[in-house]
């Protein structure tokens, strides 16, 4: 989203201090508010919490940008002129905050008090113009590298931890108050905390803006030209990572901690999601970096940058042994591994052995054969946003271990529980139930079990908590041992995918070391 404005040509004939009084509804290029001082240049925001307009000007006697935040509104109406005097007052206080993450608040206007009776003004907050751009600007094609987005926002945390030490509220939960300076730093160039801000919003403001510069995507309340974040079943944000499996896990939590009120999980202080932006900072440094190489050999550097070894090289006997050996133990490796290869290929091309990836199972929902003869064409695979034990009698089995399932590692696993008797003497069954950030139409479902002979079910259903009869199979399909690819019936895009396991393996014990989902083309 790039945001509209309209620019006035700095020194255009007759405007300025004489130019065009500002009127209720009446902002525009040129204007001249606060008792014609400060001339309109261009619109940058609007708050519409407190009908507060954010724009450009020019000081005409100072002759420099500022920016100002104008609120908007009749001075009769005395509920929004108290709130607008509360806000004014919680500015004055925060203005005593020097730091790079805020612009330094100039001057703060109040009707009779630099603001003329017939502007329709109840407030503006005079501060130094940051130059840069505007922050919904710089992730409106494409959400930002996380590290980027770490280090953009690891000032205006600073500035936040520094106002809150102080025991005042800086307001940065808002998108069009904040841009991104020319050296990469995120400023609150609109200054003026809401009426009733805490130092909480505070935090749940950092923690929004890091999940826009993560995703793109705002995740309070609605802002102009901003899409919302999307939410999970529960009324939940979805974490980043759920959208960008490349975001870094600590990452993507802080995001979604700093917007949650739970004293038991969430974010509650600046300095806790600071301390996320450092390590993210300090982890990229560390990867970019290349320790120098001790040298200990005598060396000269010529004048025109040319090194010149003086040491003459040893004929170390002992050191020639070692080689030797090397090299003997090297190649007895090499020969090793093309001997692997080679079994691999014949394994490979062999008639009667699995493929590599593990078999390839049609797994067709009952009834459909006929009527879908050819399975929907894979396309890219696809992360879930979360993952539980489905469990529709009995206590869960493992419930704590379900997203191990889908972790990426092969060496972590769910497990069922241990049963005395096979399914359904004491339930029906249990399962894997995984959400999606959005509908999606599946192709395949990939499950890598060592537990042969495990019979699933791929189940779509309405939501995360159905009952069983609500869920739709999709396909069936027996497990071998190692990774099983289950191509499934075309279906309708779903939110909501279960895997139900129907018929345990040996022993009555089922494991699971791996989901994938692929959507369909």
């Amino acid at each position: 989203m790039t945001t509209r404005r309209t620019e006035y040509p700095a020194g255009a004939p007759g405007e300025g201090a004489a130019g065009a009084q500002a009127r209720p509804g009446f902002l525009v290029p040129g204007s001249a508010v606060g008792d014609g001082r400060y001339r309109l240049l261009a619109e940058f925001g609007f708050d519409e919490r407190v009908n507060a307009h954010l724009w450009r000007a020019q000081d005409n006697q100072l002759r420099r940008d500022v920016g100002l935040t104008l609120l908007v509104g009749d001075p009769a109406d005395a509920k929004a002129a108290g709130a607008a005097r509360k806000m004014l007052e919680r500015t004055m206080h925060a203005a005593r905050i020097t730091h790079p993450g805020t612009s330094r608040v100039l001057d703060v206007l109040g009707p009779g008090n630099g603001i003329g009776p017939t502007e329709g003004l109840l407030g503006i907050v005079v501060a130094d113009w940051s130059q840069g751009t505007d922050l919904v600007d710089v992730i409106a094609e494409h959400p930002l590298p996380p590290s980027t987005a770490a280090r953009l926002l690891e000032p205006l945390a600073a500035a936040v931890e520094l106002a809150h030490h102080s025991g005042m509220v800086l307001g940065v939960d808002h998108p069009q108050r904040v841009r991104v300076t020319p050296d990469g730093v995120l400023r609150l160039s609109f200054p003026g905390p809401l009426p009733e801000a805490t130092l909480q919003d505070d935090v749940r403001g950092l923690g929004a803006i890091l999940y826009l510069l993560l995703t793109g995507k705002w995740p309070l309340r609605s802002a102009p030209g901003l899409p919302h974040a999307p939410l999970a079943a529960d009324g939940q944000v979805i974490p980043p990572r759920a959208l960008f499996p490349y975001i870094p896990y600590e990452l993507s939590s802080a995001a979604v901690r700093s917007l949650t009120d739970d004293a038991t999980g969430g974010i509650r202080t600046s300095s806790g999601l600071l301390k996320v932006l450092e390590r993210a900072r300090l982890n990229e440094d560390a990867t970019q970096s290349i320790a120098a190489i001790a040298d200990d050999t005598e060396d000269e550097v010529d004048e025109d940058g040319a090194v010149w070894t003086t040491r003459r090289p040893h004929n170390d006997r002992t050191k020639r042994r070692k080689l030797a050996i090397g090299v003997t133990a090297l190649a007895v490796a090499t020969v090793g591994v093309l001997a692997w290869v080679g079994m691999q290929l014949i394994s490979f091309f062999g008639d009667d052995a699995p493929s590599a990836g593990g078999p390839t199972v049609v797994a067709t929902a009952p009834g459909n054969a006929e009527n879908n003869p050819k399975p929907p064409n894979p396309g890219q695979p696809i992360q879930a946003a979360g993952v539980q034990v489905f469990n529709v009698k009995g206590t869960p089995d493992s419930p704590r271990r379900a997203n191990r399932a889908v972790d990426g590692d092969p060496k972590t696993s769910w497990k069922t529980d241990k049963y005395q008797q096979p399914f359904p003497a004491l339930k029906p069954g249990v399962g894997i139930m995984a959400a999606f950030a959005e509908p999606v139409p599946f192709a395949e479902v990939v499950i890598d079990s060592p537990s042969a002979g495990t019979v699933v079910e791929i189940r779509t259903a309405p939501s995360e908590k159905p009952g069983l009869d609500e869920t739709k199979v999709i396909g069936k399909a027996t497990l071998q041992a190692g990774q099983n690819r289950l191509q499934l019936d075309r279906a309708e895009p779903t939110q909501h995918l279960l895997i139900w396991i129907t018929t345990l393996g040996d022993g009555n014990v089922s494991e699971i070391t791996e989901i994938g989902f692929v959507r369909a083309q």
